[in-house]
């Protein structure tokens, strides 16, 4: 699957996705990244990527003119591409859209900078608009690579153990259950004597109480959209 980032900045990427579990993904060819940069495409003499809001307003926007020929560009070389911008006023980015992203072919995501991206390359390019939370970033290149990440671990092969996936938070709607290892006690607390017995059934029943517990008291939300789905 391929990612590329359009970024002002691509040298804020490189580096989370050339070690660990991802970068193996690269070597192996399970994943692709590379970069646009609208810098590149700006018809201004200093390359100039920027202008002032127009009706007033603080700070600068991307002007539309180097975003616009940059994603005419790779959209005339990628027709499958879906395109995907990062912005706080997209919809809440959840499990179940990088179950559906990890679908497609090639992810194209737009990263803004300054003040925003002018409203009309958004209109003219975007398939889809993310948010990753109620927060102001300086730039949309660290929401672009939580979403690559959340997508590339999806994908068959990048990780080591697939049957993780299955057991981890949002999967079923819920929190993940707490999870413990080696030693039984450490610093006076006690591993849950049930944990250690090996009964994987009476675990697993555990586990699911312990997670609908989680989820009741730090994501009520989440709770309720799961009692309801019973």
């Amino acid at each position: 699957m391929r990612f590329t980032f359009v970024t002002l900045f691509p040298q804020i990427v490189q580096g989370y996705f050339s070690a660990s579990i991802l970068g193996r993904a690269r070597e192996m060819g399970k994943i692709s990244i590379d970069f646009c940069n609208p810098r590149e495409y700006s018809d201004n003499r200093y390359k100039k990527v920027d202008e002032p809001m127009i009706g007033g307003g603080a700070g600068m926007l991307m002007s539309p003119q180097p975003l616009h020929d940059a994603l005419e560009d790779l959209k005339k070389n990628s027709p499958s591409l879906r395109t995907i911008f990062l912005t706080p006023v997209g919809k809440p980015f959840r499990q179940q859209d990088a179950r559906r992203l990890a679908k497609e072919e090639h992810l194209v995501l737009v990263c803004g900078r300054y003040e925003g991206i002018d409203e009309r390359i958004v209109e003219l390019h975007a398939d889809e608009l993310f948010s990753v939370g109620d927060a102001v970033l300086t730039g949309g290149e660290l929401p672009a690579m939580m979403l690559c990440d959340a997508v590339s671990r999806i994908l068959p092969g990048v990780l080591g153990n697939e049957d993780s996936l299955t057991e981890e938070s949002f999967e079923e709607g819920l929190l993940e259950a707490p999870s413990f290892t080696k030693p039984d006690s450490f610093a006076g607390k006690e591993i849950i004597s049930e944990f250690l017995k090996g009964n994987h059934s009476k675990i697993a029943a555990l586990k699911k109480q312990m997670a609908l517990s989680r989820t009741k008291y730090f994501r009520p939300d989440l709770y309720q959209r799961a009692k309801a789905k019973v």
